[in-house]
């Protein structure tokens, strides 16, 4: 009996859960498991996840998805994995078990750390090496934090006997029972520890920070051949065709293959990137140049914007303030209000990312009077979202000299139309939804599929993009300008010091 590899298998380990979605070859969902993970928080601005809770919720999901639809392993022609960036995770080369948990990349603790080597002046060089700015954001210095605070860490480095990993690095080590230690070109790139112009662990910062390069993983590009799962987790060992960071995976899942073409994901935090070619382009403006893939012998480069709250607050509405029961009831609830009656709120719970980048600011609410009601909160949250958006977008559209003509919206939170609409009105361009709003995976399964043959080209998988609905732009003008003045002022009180 022959047969058909039908299908392609999509893990995606988030922050907030692990998935496992299989796709047809059309990029069609066929079937999706799901399991949340739950983050910690030692201590005040530190987040960690338990490294093993990741790996067996993520293998959990796989096995489900294949259960649940009577696919089996044999019909599996590849997969493709995406992942949460920068979280980073230290293990013993020879037992495999972590010695420290995952610190997540929301987590501030090495905020100090990042201004010490801020006034040592090696950002610039940092910058100009990485494209990336120094920050607690990146994998470097929590690397640097675990050499220097678990007891024998250091000694285990230098002897050559540990591994470091952000997600994707360590799924492939534990699915290939650790004959494989790869991560990609646009997960290394987040790193803060690689130069996107040589494509290799730069040497120079790995000294000043003390990391050993053993510790360090081997870079390939997205699309690459990286083995095959051990036999014992699917019944048959299964080829791993992509490796990709979840915001370089939705741009490519929403088909943004040109120069200037810029894709929205609306999750945990937001993340905006612009592809801008072959060639990475240096943000005056506060951005992040960024490896977005390697596919077939050459590099595509895009800069990014990284709002670190945006789902998270409403998150925070439901869970800390308990003004709302289902963050997707946020949705309702802002549209009983005709406006936010001048309540700006600024999520900066964990500091504030591009173009500000300050570690310490903090979220605060401005505007408030004795009419404020719940609904307006909700309403300026879900509002905070499209403004952060919107600082980003500007500055990318600055660095680069081209106008932005649409932005493409995936994530959770794209499906609140209310936020899709005001992203669209405060922007002044359209805001387009695709069909389906899983182009994190869809972009690992398209990109594991360019690795097996299974597509020829991008050009025929641009032909597989469905548009949903698209938002246009319809606020007055003057009352665009009059939000964003407001918006504006709010982020200055934000901030850890006053211009």
């Amino acid at each position: 009996m022959i047969i058909l590899k039908k299908y392609i298998l999509a893990l995606d380990q988030g922050t907030s859960s692990s998935r496992a979605i299989i796709f047809t070859k059309n990029g069609e969902i066929h079937g999706i498991a799901q399991k949340e993970i739950t983050p910690t928080y030692p201590k005040p601005g530190w987040v960690e996840h338990d490294p093993m809770e990741i790996w067996s919720s993520q293998l959990a999901v796989a096995i489900e998805v294949l259960a649940k639809t009577g696919v089996s392993a044999s019909e599996i022609a590849v997969i493709g994995i995406t992942n949460q960036r920068e979280t980073t995770i230290v293990w013993n080369k020879i037992t495999g078990k972590p010695i420290y948990n995952a610190i997540v990349w929301q987590c501030r603790r090495t905020a100090d750390v990042c201004d010490e080597y801020i006034r040592n002046g090696i950002d610039e060089e940092v910058h100009k090496k990485t494209g990336l700015k120094i920050d607690a954001y990146f994998s470097a210095t929590k690397v640097k934090w675990i050499l220097d605070n678990v007891a024998g860490a250091k000694k285990l480095a230098e002897k050559g006997n540990l591994c470091f990993g952000t997600v994707d690095t360590w799924l492939l080590y534990n699915l290939t029972k650790g004959t494989e230690f790869a991560t990609d070109y646009s997960n290394a790139s987040r790193t803060m520890l690689f130069n996107i112009h040589t494509l290799k662990w730069d040497q120079d910062i790995l000294n000043k920070l003390g990391i050993p390069e053993s510790m360090l993983p081997i870079v390939k590009p997205s699309t690459y051949n990286y083995g095959s799962t051990h036999r014992n987790f699917f019944g048959e060992e299964i080829v791993i065709g992509s490796l990709i960071g979840d915001q370089q995976a939705a741009l490519f899942g929403q088909c943004c293959f040109e120069p200037g073409m810029v894709k929205n994901t609306y999750g945990t935090g937001c993340f905006t990137l612009m592809h801008t070619g072959f060639k990475p382009i240096e943000s005056k403006n506060g951005l992040l140049t960024t490896i977005a893939w390697g596919l077939n012998d050459e590099v595509e480069y895009a800069i990014e914007g990284s709002v670190f709250v945006a789902g998270a607050a409403v998150a925070w509405l439901r869970d800390g303030l308990k003004i709302i029961d289902d963050t997707a009831h946020s949705e309702y609830l802002a549209t009983k209000v005709s406006s936010a009656d001048g309540v700006y709120v600024v999520p900066a719970f964990v500091g504030l990312g591009a173009p500000y980048w300050d570690q310490h600011a903090r979220g605060i609410i401005v505007g408030l009077t004795r009419g404020i009601s719940g609904d307006h909160l909700v309403r300026a949250t879900l509002e905070s979202i499209a403004y952060q958006s919107l600082d980003i977008i500007s500055a990318m559209v600055e660095d680069t000299g081209v106008p932005l003509k649409e932005i493409k919206a995936d994530g959770g939170a794209s499906n609140n139309n209310f936020l899709m609409q005001f992203q669209a009105d405060i922007i002044a361009v359209d805001v387009l939804r695709p069909k389906m709003t899983e182009t994190t995976a869809l972009g690992a399964a398209l990109l594991a599929g360019l690795t097996v043959g299974i597509y020829k080209n991008k050009e025929e998988i641009k032909q597989e993009m469905r548009l949903m609905r698209r938002f246009k732009a319809r606020m007055n003008e003057n009352e665009r300008k009059n939000l964003i003045v407001g918006w504006h002022d709010a982020i200055k009180r934000s901030l850890s010091t006053l211009d």
